[in-house]
């Protein structure tokens, strides 16, 4: 059995990741990766489908133990991504997809350069501007501090292994799809399926 891809998709605030991603998994045969988290859990959330819901305590054991592909710390909670939870699945040949902050994906990329790093690129700083705007969120210096960010994002754009344009969500998600299954062609990445044809 061939192990599974892990797809670690990345890229500034408002290039459209998160609709990417829900779409990918409404598509395509791909398990969420699930971070855990120190935080307490909100309204509707539920324990091993949207977080693992851990004490402090519990967390910083882990992160002594490097149980963890990466982690941060946010609003003076922890987050992290769990080795075992996520390695388990590719072992069973299962695919997982994970939605993950730049700095995130280049620290998986050190433990785990097997993984498949997607880079999601806005189709024009204009088309990202937008979007923040459409968002009705941001104050203009916020969004100013947002944009002046993914300027300084889109740089790192070369140490993954494809960008993707995000002109429309639907060509996002053929392109992606695309990429998986040449992923899974790979010689190295059939080495059991070659060997065994190499035997007959």
């Amino acid at each position: 059995m061939s192990k599974g891809l892990l797809i670690v998709i990345s890229g500034p605030s408002g290039a459209g990741k998160g609709t990417i991603c829900k779409e990918l998994l409404n598509e395509l045969d791909l398990n969420l990766s699930i971070s855990a988290t120190t935080r307490d859990a909100r309204v509707g959330e539920v324990e091993g489908e949207n977080y693992f819901f851990i004490t402090e305590d519990k967390f910083k054991d882990m992160l002594l133990d490097n149980q963890f592909l990466e982690h941060a710390e946010v609003y003076n909670n922890y987050y992290g991504t769990p080795k075992e939870y996520v390695f388990d699945m590719l072992e069973e040949g299962k695919d997982v997809l994970l939605e993950i902050d730049i700095q995130g994906a280049l620290s998986i990329k050190e433990i785990y350069p097997d993984g498949v790093f997607i880079f999601i690129l806005p189709p024009s700083m204009q088309e990202l501007r937008n979007r923040i705007e459409k968002r009705a969120t941001e104050t203009k210096e916020a969004m100013v501090k947002r944009l002046d960010s993914a300027y300084k994002e889109l740089k790192y754009v070369f140490k993954y292994d494809y960008g993707v344009l995000n002109d429309t969500v639907d060509s996002a998600v053929d392109n992606i799809n695309a990429i998986i299954k040449a992923e899974k062609c790979k010689v190295n990445r059939q080495i059991n399926l070659i060997k065994n044809i190499k035997e007959v």
